[in-house]
């Protein structure tokens, strides 16, 4: 089949690799440059298969009306007239309660724990080198009260049957040796060892090449305009440029996702919450980290990726904006001095990007109620952890097989 994959950030490139595999005739569009443009070009590194839980969660609206008063939030609220932006967030604080979190993050588990594997594979298959590390990720507690609270993660975990370990202080120090210089400001944390680092953009960059080899041809610099559907089927595109016809269309567009599918009457609940990034040279290796490490107290994520410190983390709700605010760079440097201070933060690089989020955490992936159409997107802060995964689910789908794990809870459908 012709099959059109529109966005070649990580969640477009691994589904065109994926598709071109399954011998399809595969055309990437994005408007970008090259691919990994976007929010996949300074993400926080971290590939966390057992260390992904939904935003929506028991006790976060508690937390949200606390953080409106911190100087370094974890969550930003920019409140506008915007019926989708309220619309998300009634459907978010919905699925703060314990049966819906329990729900959310077991399919997010299920679709993480095949990531792994299925990243595994691409490693094995094409030999691409990013970065990467495989030595797990550390939720750091600095309050008895965070640890407490781990409780209900740790058991998702164990329902899941993924790996993990309750740590006291020195098991953390264990862990990542550079915490002993500040051994005073933690208590313990969650190690999930299967968790993996990595350069998102240069493993996009790599696997798009690869995708080439195979076939598939990438049209960068092209804007889309809309979807070509006749008779309740996509028959291809419209782009600026002209009209590229084809048998099957895979939406991979993150936060923009919405926007292409709302003329035709589908209202995916996606919304684009901004994050937050640094990228720091390492200048003392003693203390830095060695995979990654996720600060709970400012839910920022600290990770090693070859001799820089990416450090990533913030959901500042506020449209499709992306400016760069200096208030967000200060939490991300406090964070990263107060436990590693070992980059040189004044050549530290800026960036943001906007996290396509669903209000209950969890991608959609699946068919549409258009013939032909399908939707990979809404990964929120787990686009490159759940990547490959995803990507394998949207291929077997749109080559009419069945997936190797369930994902009919995955589609847009679950909206319904």
């Amino acid at each position: 089949m012709k099959v059109i994959v529109l966005g070649a950030g990580i969640i477009g490139v691994t589904s065109a690799y994926q598709l071109a595999k399954a011998g399809h005739e595969v055309t990437v569009i994005d408007r970008q440059q090259g691919p990994a443009l976007e929010t996949s070009f300074a993400n926080a590194g971290e590939v966390s298969f057992g260390y992904c839980s939904p935003w929506a969660a028991p006790g976060i609206p508690m937390k949200a009306l606390k953080w409106l008063f911190m100087q370094h939030a974890p969550l930003i609220l920019r409140p506008k007239i915007d019926r989708a932006m309220l619309s998300w967030l009634v459907r978010m604080l919905s699925n703060c309660t314990s049966e819906r979190y329990a729900i959310n993050k077991s399919r997010m588990l299920r679709l993480a724990d095949y990531s792994r594997i299925s990243l595994a594979d691409v490693r094995q298959e094409t030999g691409i080198a990013y970065d990467e590390r495989m030595q797990g990720t550390l939720q750091l507690f600095r309050t008895q009260a965070q640890l407490d609270a781990s409780a209900k993660d740790v058991k998702a975990l164990a329902a899941d049957g993924i790996p993990y370990e309750v740590l006291d202080r020195e098991g953390c120090i264990r862990v990542e040796p550079a915490l002993r210089h500040v051994r005073d400001k933690i208590v313990g944390g969650l190690l999930t060892p299967k968790d993996e680092t990595g350069d998102c953009f240069k493993f996009t960059n790599a696997l798009a090449a690869k995708a080439q080899e195979l076939g598939v041809r990438f049209a960068y610099g092209t804007h889309i305009k809309g979807l070509d559907v006749e008779g309740g089927k996509v028959r291809g595109i419209f782009t600026d440029h002209d009209h590229i016809g084809a048998d099957a269309v895979v939406v991979a567009l993150g936060s923009y996702s919405p926007l292409l599918l709302k003329p035709f009457g589908m209202n995916l609940p996606v919304y684009p919450v901004k994050g937050y990034s640094l990228t720091i040279p390492i200048t003392d290796a003693a203390r830095a980290p060695e995979s990654t490490v996720m600060d709970e107290t400012y839910k920022i994520a600290i990770t090693r990726l070859g001799d820089r410190i990416r450090v990533g983390g913030m959901a500042e709700i506020s449209g499709y904006t992306n400016d760069l605010g200096l208030a967000r760079r200060r939490t991300l440097e406090h964070s990263v001095t107060d436990l590693f201070p070992g980059g040189d933060v004044a050549q530290a690089s800026f960036w943001s990007g906007l996290r396509p989020m669903t209000p209950d955490g969890t991608p959609v992936i699946g068919p549409t109620k258009i013939g032909g159409l399908f939707l990979n997107t809404g990964h929120g802060t787990l686009g490159w952890t759940m990547s490959c995964g995803s990507a394998r689910v949207i291929s077997d789908l749109v080559s009419g097989r069945k997936p190797d794990i369930d994902a009919t809870d995955l589609a847009i459908g679950r909206y319904a």
